[in-house]
């Protein structure tokens, strides 16, 4: 009964670190706004985020104005404007600020219970967006429209759908790997050999690890493949890439501790049934010698 209810708590400890660690990662690094936004504000500064705010922004300048033959000219000295613009301290913080205010919008009507929409006002991006390239002088810039235009962040259908999801993975980000850590330990405890429960679980641990990393991988492309087809690809995975860094790096460093653990100590084992061996059986004891009576 020890062996098999030792199996038991092993394999169910190795089921559920990956999926406690999603869980946990998706709750306090995705579902925390502080970290969400640290986690992508660097991307302002990086070539894909940028190409695609120079292509939105410009197309969005050229739909204002009608400059005839000369529109070839007028969209790539407008590009360069705008493509310098994105390198500027006020492109990032304005990066950052539309990140921000996304995200606090969508966990307030997670939490909250509200039905609807959620949406998000542009306008306070885009006017300092106009305002910075006016300032440097960009052509054109002032046409820029500033009206209160809402984009709708998740649908109520949507909102519906993950709201469920979200209180479950609150709950299951702090508790699953409690009890993965907690069904480890007990199985650990239980068994008849220790050290072949340490391996055992050591292994199963990395065997979790890498299939978390696979699906982190195979999600990528999934992900970049339901896209529509005006959002580029590359800017859409440098921000996937940028959310996932965490989850990846936990998940390579507990594959690399697992290998270790189970090496180390099946590496012990070995050792010691050498030396038991090296040893030899141990001699037996001289027979007691009788004394004649006088």
């Amino acid at each position: 009964m020890r062996k098999v209810l030792s199996a038991v708590l092993i394999v169910l400890a190795c089921v559920l670190w990956p999926l406690g660690g999603l869980s946990a990662w998706a709750t306090y690094e995705i579902g925390d706004t502080g970290r969400y936004v640290a986690a992508v504000a660097p991307l302002a500064a990086g070539p894909d985020v940028r190409g695609a705010v120079t292509d939105t922004v410009t197309d969005g300048i050229m739909r204002e104005v009608r400059v005839g033959s000369l529109e070839g000219e007028v969209r790539a000295y407008v590009r360069r404007a705008v493509r310098s613009f994105t390198g500027t301290e006020a492109f990032r913080a304005a990066w950052s600020t539309a990140n921000r205010t996304a995200h606090d919008a969508v966990l307030r009507a997670l939490r909250s219970g509200r039905d609807g929409a959620v949406t998000l006002d542009l306008a306070p991006v885009t006017e300092q967006l106009r305002t910075r390239l006016t300032d440097d002088r960009v052509p054109l810039a002032d046409r820029i429209p500033v009206a209160h235009t809402e984009i709708t962040v998740l649908d109520a259908r949507e909102l519906t759908t993950l709201r469920k999801g979200f209180h479950m993975l609150e709950f299951a980000g702090f508790w699953l790997p409690v009890a993965a850590v907690a069904l480890a330990f007990g199985g650990i405890l239980l068994a008849v050999r220790r050290r072949r429960a340490v391996t055992a679980t050591a292994l199963g641990m990395a065997l979790g690890a890498a299939l978390l990393a696979l699906a982190t991988v195979v999600g990528r492309r999934l992900t970049l493949a339901g896209l529509p087809p005006h959002v580029s690809r590359a800017a859409a995975g440098a921000v996937y890439d940028a959310l996932t860094a965490t989850l990846l790096t936990a998940a390579w460093f507990i594959l690399a501790l697992g290998l270790t653990v189970a090496a180390a100590t099946w590496l012990t084992e070995w050792r010691a049934r050498r030396r038991a061996a090296s040893a030899g059986p141990s001699p037996a004891p001289a027979p007691e010698r009788t004394r004649a009576r006088a």
